[in-house]
């Protein structure tokens, strides 16, 4: 029997961002900005806001041992377990585009390996994280949980 998967998403447009998207949305362009990425130069920056207000960014960073790197969304969730263990993740924000592009309308959403990890952490804090993503330019997606983008996904219960 063939059966049908739906994933849920919103499409925004940059003006009807709250006012706190919009803070993040700059923190990912600015964290961008610093990415590492002189093998791929399709740089990616992330911008994560706490329960507690704060918000954490990081970006993508290459290694020539092409399996060392790490993408934006791991260096800020890692960096937040190490520093922030005990406090929730609300929303998390992701802006990617080729190094040498100002303007870039095609949404950059997480990677594989990215979706396992934030669902590791939506998982742990049982609760959602809103996930939004864009292009330099151009419409930001958003999903109200990491299980939208990762359907039929694997975690700790499977062990």
């Amino acid at each position: 029997m063939e059966k049908e998967l739906r994933i849920k998403f919103s499409q925004i447009e940059r003006n009807e961002l709250s006012d706190i998207e919009k803070t993040l949305h700059e923190a990912a362009i600015n964290a961008r900005k610093n990415a590492y990425a002189p093998y791929s130069h399709f740089n990616v920056g992330c911008a994560v806001l706490l329960e507690n207000g704060e918000i954490v960014t990081g970006n993508n960073q290459e290694n020539a041992a092409y399996p060392s790197g790490l993408c934006a969304e791991r260096v800020t969730v890692f960096n937040i377990g190490a520093n922030y263990p005990n406090v929730k993740i609300k929303k998390l924000y992701v802006i990617g585009g080729p190094s040498r592009e100002e303007t870039f309308t095609t949404a950059t959403p997480p990677c594989g390996a990215c979706r396992q990890s934030l669902l590791e952490y939506e998982t742990k804090q049982n609760e959602p994280i809103e996930i939004y993503f864009s292009g330099i330019d151009g419409a930001v997606y958003k999903c109200d949980s990491i299980k939208d983008l990762l359907p039929f996904s694997f975690d700790a219960s499977f062990l």
